[in-house]
């Protein structure tokens, strides 16, 4: 949404109109903030994608193009002097509802910087960070939280669908889909996991098998092991978990039809996709690069390239909005097959 309507304050809610923000969101804010965030109004409560907090600075909400603060009252204001502060109480006071008061049985979470919750919501974190034999064992003296307030979206992938399917051989195109951060490729990728995962009856495609690497916890959105979000009725997920390692353990155990992973790009990740594609699974991947030329600049997609290991490329972008689906080429010709952008979906989320 391009502008957001803030100020209602005779605002009554509707009795049938849709829960704001979930209770498993709710549940972890301070009381006074939770109080905060509830005197907005539905429709602005329903556009939040983040809720951020910063010790000795502004309480801030975030939505799809921009940000806004409120004051101790709960009343949006454009001035940072007399909007709400976050204070080290706050902090400490959230803290002690995420963690149910054992921060210490969460240090594995802390390393990657993030907790997820119930609802497959997840929590960033900021702060000193301990670093032992140059790597992150865990971060002290927390001072930033950050709810990122997941959305799940059903239908984003209808548009796309038709692309990746190779009816001739019955079998899903090798597909890697780009694009800058906060334009939805997550969102996109949960909706085709899945869409292919359960089967599409308007392309008469059957069910795949589909063996998904979940390493940051947010295409599934685990909580103790378990999917919080409808990721189709054959996915199977390894949450948390690096994806060069995730993808072997599936290609050796889970015998899949289709791996996904999400944001590849290290060199490890390389041979591992070398070994999914030889071993006759479809993969569908995604990247941060804008256009064809960005992916060429970062060696290892470059490799990946070269060896003709796509054949579909999707291009997201926001020239629509959230969530345009840009371009669609066919890499194993070059030829573009799509004749004009495409937004997904007017009320993008994730």
């Amino acid at each position: 949404m391009s502008q957001i309507r803030i100020v209602h304050s005779d605002f009554i809610p509707e009795k049938d109109c849709q829960i704001p923000l979930s209770e498993e969101v709710l549940n972890i804010l301070p009381a006074n903030i939770r109080t905060l965030v509830e005197s907005l109004p539905q429709d602005v409560q329903l556009s939040i994608e983040e809720i951020r907090l910063r010790e000795g600075r502004p309480l801030m909400f975030c939505y799809d193009s921009g940000d806004f603060m409120v004051n101790s009252q709960g009343v949006p204001v454009k001035d940072s002097s007399t909007a709400y502060r976050v204070s080290s109480e706050d902090i400490r006071r959230m803290l002690h509802l995420l963690t149910k008061s054992s921060i210490y049985a969460l240090e594995e979470e802390l390393k990657n910087g993030f907790i997820t919750i119930s609802g497959g919501h997840r929590v960033g974190l900021t702060g000193r960070v301990v670093v032992e034999g140059g790597t992150v064992k865990t971060i002290r003296h927390i001072a930033g939280l950050n709810v990122r307030i997941l959305k799940d979206l059903h239908g984003v992938a209808d548009p796309i669908i038709p692309f990746l399917v190779d009816k001739k051989n019955k079998r899903i195109y090798d597909t890697l889909i780009i694009s800058p951060p906060q334009c939805g490729k997550t969102t996109l990728l949960r909706d085709l996991v899945r869409q292919l995962s359960n089967g599409v009856t308007s392309q008469k495609l059957s069910g795949y098998k589909i063996g998904l690497v979940d390493e940051r916890s947010e295409i599934a959105g685990c909580y103790e092991g378990v999917p919080q979000l409808d990721i189709g009725v054959r996915t199977d997920v390894l949450d948390a978990c690096p994806k060069a390692s995730g993808m072997m353990m599936l290609l050796r155990s889970m015998s899949p039809q289709v791996i996904v992973v999400d944001e590849i790009g290290r060199e490890e990740d390389v041979a591992a996709i070398g070994e999914v594609i030889n071993g006759g699974v479809s993969l569908i991947a995604t990247a941060h690069a804008s256009n064809f030329e960005d992916l060429q600049k970062r060696p290892s997609l470059k490799i990946l390239l070269d060896q003709n290991v796509f054949e579909r490329l999707i291009v997201l972008g926001r020239s629509l909005g959230v969530g345009t689906l840009e371009e669609v080429i066919d890499l194993t010709c070059g030829n573009s097959l799509l004749s004009h952008p495409v937004l997904l979906r007017k009320k993008w989320g994730g």
